[in-house]
């Protein structure tokens, strides 16, 4: 016969031991009160990312973006600084100032910048083709005059013929060179027109 004081002792074991924790479903999400370490760093690297992109822009493009007083003449010291370690501290610096600034306009500003390089490498890509295309048919004078009317017809013409010569006495291409640079000048006269036009 098994003696009492034993279940008892059993009982009050098995009552003793803590119930196991119900689960809920905000257990298994993540607090998004607070960013995370890793988070934190990649906006820090990001921001950083950003400070070089903006050193690394002429000065008439990062004229027109507008930065904070305090940013720009920050990305402009670093732009003078030549020596690797002194520049990498100042990148680093403009990180931190990016962190107090409003990033969005930024990063738009530098978009459209970008979108206006790729139209340009674009223009110029088109204006070496005619350039191309004038050296095998001269009749491609034609298109010229149609494309720019103040163009000087005669000079292009005189042009061509010099830069083909060129071609066949193996020299170096002056001529050549010189009738992409008045192309460049016609279109550029164009596009400012256009400009100026569009302003009114």
């Amino acid at each position: 016969m098994g003696r009492p004081g034993w279940k008892i002792a059993i009982i009050a074991a098995r009552t003793s031991q803590p119930r196991p924790r119900i689960m809920h479903e905000e257990d298994f999400t993540e607090s998004t009160s607070r960013p995370s370490k890793t988070k934190q760093k990649e906006a820090m690297h990001e921001l950083r990312d950003l400070g070089e992109e903006l050193v690394d822009l002429p000065l008439s493009q990062l004229k027109r973006l507008g930065l904070p007083e305090d940013l720009y003449a920050a990305v402009r010291e670093c732009q003078k600084i030549t020596a690797h370690g002194a520049k990498r501290r100042q990148v680093m610096y403009l990180g931190k100032l990016m962190r107090t600034a409003d990033d969005e306009p930024i990063r738009a500003g530098l978009a459209l910048l970008r979108g206006e390089s790729v139209a340009e490498n674009a223009r110029l890509q088109r204006l070496e083709r005619m350039r191309t295309r004038l050296l095998a048919d001269e009749t491609m004078l034609t298109e010229i005059a149609n494309t720019w009317p103040g163009a000087d017809i005669t000079h292009l013409r005189q042009l061509r013929r010099n830069a083909l010569k060129e071609q066949e006495a193996s020299k170096p291409p002056k001529n050549f060179r010189a009738i992409y640079q008045v192309l460049k000048e016609l279109d550029d006269q164009l596009q400012k027109g256009k400009t100026e036009d569009a302003g009114e």
